[in-house]
């Protein structure tokens, strides 16, 4: 017996988009549209390339059907609905991305679909599942992820990708971080959506409770993209020491002179970041287990990370200075501005993680005035 195919919406066609959307389509599951909003124009004319070290090069690609908007592409019933859209609360909202598929029309003619969130940050799935919940259709189905993949646009159709991608995945459950076991009815739904991606090359893992995951996530973010993008220099500024052959170049590193210095203060002030998050993890209910938040997750993170901005061919930008450079809003809500709220509500004191959210609003807040008076 076949299996049938799967309609699938996906929303937001930058360079995450654009690789889920070829997983989704090589799964021979699933029959994809896509939304691309900026790049349509050329996506539709020429296609998208895929300069992949996994899935090798790729030519001219196109889903199966490529809309301009979600209004465009809100003329059926999807079975999920995938979003890679950055979530940039203060700027636009998902309930606002996705409104032709929230609307009373399309609740009249349409079932809602299971909403799959590829976004990073913490707490990304509350205004969406508020808007879906007054809606009167069941409680909202929404699958929540943790992300790891290489891959950037190096132009509007033009996609790099590295060797490897990997997500997790789970149920969202509005309220509750404790609950770690998956119903039967979860469970198969996090399988249907998984056996997807997994048919289509990508590593898949299923988790019992995903906000876990998602905060352990947003650890590195917290700590080294903002510090990363208030400094204006990527971590080998922090880890890498000067080249020791006159014939090798690189930049930034550590200069001499002041290296105790970013040794006394700046690597104490990021593992005190990670200290924060650790009691505030406490306090949301995640326990010191391998499987929860373990303590030890303060040292491997920093560890971890100057082993990979030590090397000499270390040139990873985090995606949150990458934004910054180019002028584009960063995600500031959701990887630090959401701790900041979850912090005040349970009652615990990040000083540290407040100031790094503090000035990033300063750096938000320019992009934003600049964004502005361009479209003027």
């Amino acid at each position: 017996m076949s299996v049938p195919v799967k309609e699938v919406l996906l929303v937001g066609f930058g360079a995450v988009g654009a690789i889920y959307s070829l997983i989704l389509k090589r799964s021979g599951l699933a029959r994809v549209t896509a939304v691309a909003r900026g790049n349509y124009e050329v996506v539709n004319r020429e296609g998208l390339h895929f300069k992949s070290r996994k899935y090798g090069e790729i030519n001219g690609w196109r889903p199966d059907r490529l809309c301009n908007s979600v209004l465009e592409a809100a003329d059926r019933p999807y079975d999920y609905v995938v979003v890679t859209t950055k979530a940039i609360p203060d700027v636009v909202k998902t309930s606002q991305i996705l409104a032709p598929l929230l609307s009373s029309d399309y609740n009249a003619k349409f079932h809602q679909a299971t909403y799959v969130l590829l976004q990073n940050g913490l707490n990304v799935e509350v205004d969406l599942y508020n808007v879906l919940k007054t809606l009167s259709k069941g409680e909202p189905r929404i699958i929540s992820t943790a992300v790891w993949i290489g891959t950037n646009l190096q132009a509007p159709n033009i996609v790099e990708h590295n060797d490897f991608d990997r997500v997790a995945l789970g149920v969202y459950r509005h309220g509750d971080r404790t609950t770690t076991v998956n119903t039967a009815e979860e469970s198969v739904l996090l399988h249907d959506f998984g056996d997807l991606l997994q048919a289509g090359g990508s590593t898949v893992t299923v988790l019992t409770e995903v906000q876990r995951m998602k905060f352990n996530k947003n650890f590195w973010n917290v700590a080294f993209s903002a510090s990363a993008t208030l400094t204006g220099y990527t971590l080998p500024a922090i880890f890498r020491p000067p080249p020791e052959d006159p014939s090798v170049t690189y930049e930034p590193f550590v200069y001499p002179a002041t290296a105790d210095l970013i040794s006394s203060y700046t690597i104490t002030t990021l593992k005190a970041i990670l200290e924060e998050l650790i009691s505030l993890g406490r306090a949301l209910g995640y326990p010191d287990t391998p499987d929860g938040l373990p303590s030890s997750l303060v040292q491997s993170t920093i560890e971890n990370t100057r082993k990979l901005h030590v090397k000499a061919d270390s040139t990873h930008v985090p995606s949150m200075l990458l934004d910054a450079r180019k002028g584009q809003p960063i995600e500031v809500e959701v990887i630090l501005g959401e701790v900041v709220r979850m912090a005040k509500e349970h009652n615990v004191d990040v000083p540290r993680v407040e100031t790094l959210y503090a000035l990033l609003l300063v750096v938000q807040n320019q992009i934003l005035r600049k964004t502005e008076s361009g479209k003027r």
